[in-house]
């Protein structure tokens, strides 16, 4: 009786979103500790490839049918997934979990921006560019974040804008079945990439299970609970709440990795978390939100 009163009520969705956020954030946290053994390139083959199994058996996306118009977009949609995996992953071998995520998460807060006008608008953009200025390795006091690392991270936001701009098109009257057959072009792309650049590690038999763990984390569950809660929550609420994901990632770092950030880079994860949470809160409805998606 408790249970049934808790799923409807207003806090369940919330719920649902904190622990589909822990459970992304874990992912990594899970598979940066099997960089050693594997490389971050065989672990996203492994990641994509299993990952795509999992939403191939959930969703069956051999029963969707795509138009003409959709095809092309679908095909971007799934590079951009993969690419935006594979250089998350290489991003995070030398850059903190929490300012990567932060990085990545200026791809579709930029997209949420580019259409600003408004004197509110423009407050977001200065946040979201003062926390980038504390993040990125500009200066002698963020020598310690590899540039390299970060310029990864800031492309994996890239390819995030791709993914939500072609999605969009691609998965008009296919719904989040779509995910799986974008999966699918990524993983036919990016796996054997992986596999070209794996340390020898990946083919223990040991790495099966770590890398099934990751492909649940990163992938079915936290993505079937995302569906969950955009269902039952507002789009602007959902951005909200999904602003939050760098925090998740600097905390999941900092439990699981022992990593730590200086009292500068939290302001700076905080600015663009800010700068998220205003925008989503101040957007038009017609206005696209931040998009999501499993790294």
């Amino acid at each position: 009786m408790y249970l049934s009163r808790f799923k409807s009520s207003v806090w369940f969705p919330v719920v649902v979103l904190l622990i589909a956020m822990t459970s992304i954030q874990g992912g990594a946290a899970l598979a940066k500790t099997l960089f050693s053994q594997v490389g971050a390139p065989g672990i996203t083959a492994l990641r994509l490839g299993l990952g795509t199994l999992i939403l191939l058996l959930i969703f069956k996306p051999w029963r969707l049918h795509f138009s003409k118009a959709q095809r092309l977009p679908l095909l971007l949609y799934g590079l951009a997934l993969g690419a935006m995996n594979y250089s998350f992953y290489l991003a995070i071998r030398t850059v903190p979990l929490g300012i990567a995520v932060g990085l990545e998460f200026c791809g579709p807060l930029a997209l949420a921006l580019a259409s600003s006008r408004r004197l509110s608008d423009f407050i977001w953009v200065f946040l979201a560019l003062s926390g980038l200025w504390l993040l990125l390795p500009l200066g002698n006091a963020m020598g310690n974040v590899d540039t390299r690392g970060a310029l990864l991270a800031l492309l994996a936001g890239g390819f995030w804008v791709v993914y939500i701009l072609t999605g969009a098109r691609a998965g008009v009257g296919n719904g989040p079945a779509t995910v799986a057959m974008g999966s699918l072009i990524g993983a036919l792309v990016f796996v054997p990439l992986g596999l070209s650049f794996a340390g020898s590690g990946l083919w223990y038999p040991g790495i099966i299970l770590p890398g099934i763990a990751i492909a649940l984390l990163s992938s079915a569950l936290p993505y079937s609970l995302e569906m969950l809660a955009l269902t039952r929550l507002p789009a602007r609420v959902f951005g909200t709440l999904m602003s939050l994901e760098p925090a998740m990632a600097a905390l999941s770092g900092m439990i699981f990795l022992s990593e730590r950030l200086s009292g500068m880079q939290w302001l700076g994860l905080l600015a663009i978390i800010s700068a998220s949470i205003g925008s989503a809160l101040s957007a038009p409805r017609k206005k696209i939100r931040l998009e999501t998606v499993s790294e």
